[in-house]
């Protein structure tokens, strides 16, 4: 059987939240096991709720065996890096606060990572990011804190967080681009739906069950085609789905 690695965060574990039972569970349907049952593939899913490029940098290295013996390697990062200590701003909006992994540090690393799997000759794709919902994230987030102080520092609107995360994503496209290997894109396959926000969780942040078949069906056209992309090398085999 075919053996896929992928290294990400909550999404890629797929992880929603249950209203009923009010907590974070994992999906049955997620998009790792609709894609795996779908083409008998085994998908070994290192990925961690809450992981940033950093811990995930750790997990890799700590699996590099698993990714050489793999087709290729999937990585999914940037949601939990663009993030902030939101009690800190509340506390404190005038003071500067920086990002859990600041963008000139997100690059760097996932260049690294990059780096590290071309050197090891392992077959490498990137997923990029799903859009979030801004407002019904900061409704999510700022429960118990001091709204009026956190909008203070955000500059009195929500839409910069849409604008601080899509900023990630754009950083995970041009990495893609830069190093020449398949940009998994599920953020488009979004904005393109009339109302992208029903495919996104009460907490506007991670896909629901409908978000994650979305997910499924775009990955899908990558996967129909991935055969020809591991039995070439690298150089010219850049794709896009």
């Amino acid at each position: 059987m075919k053996k896929i690695c992928l290294f990400g965060d909550s999404i890629s574990k797929g992880v929603i939240f249950d209203a009923v039972k009010n907590r974070y569970v994992y999906v049955k349907n997620s998009f790792a096991n609709l894609i795996s049952s779908r083409n008998n593939i085994e998908i070994e899913n290192f990925s961690k709720f809450g992981c940033t490029i950093t811990k995930g940098a750790d997990i890799l290295e700590q699996h590099m065996a698993e990714a050489e013996d793999s087709i290729i390697t999937v990585l999914e990062f940037g949601g939990n890096d663009s993030d902030y200590d939101w009690r800190q701003i509340s506390n404190d909006p005038l003071a500067h606060h920086e990002p859990k992994t600041p963008v000139d540090v997100f690059c760097r690393c996932y260049s690294s990572l990059i780096e590290m799997l071309k050197g090891k000759n392992i077959k490498t794709a990137i997923i990029n990011l799903p859009p979030i919902d801004e407002k019904r994230y900061f409704e999510w987030f700022s429960k118990g804190l001091n709204k009026s102080n956190i909008l203070k520092w955000l500059g009195g609107s929500v839409e910069y967080i849409y604008r601080w995360h899509e900023s990630y994503n754009s950083r995970i496209c041009y990495a893609a681009n830069h190093y020449n290997i398949p940009l998994i894109d599920i953020r488009t396959p979004f904005l393109e739906k009339r109302n992208y926000r029903k495919y996104l969780g009460i907490d506007g942040i991670h896909p629901n069950e409908q978000g994650h078949a979305l997910i499924s069906e775009t990955i899908q056209k990558y996967v129909d085609k991935m055969d020809s992309y591991v039995k070439t090398n690298d150089k010219g085999s850049l794709l896009a789905y």
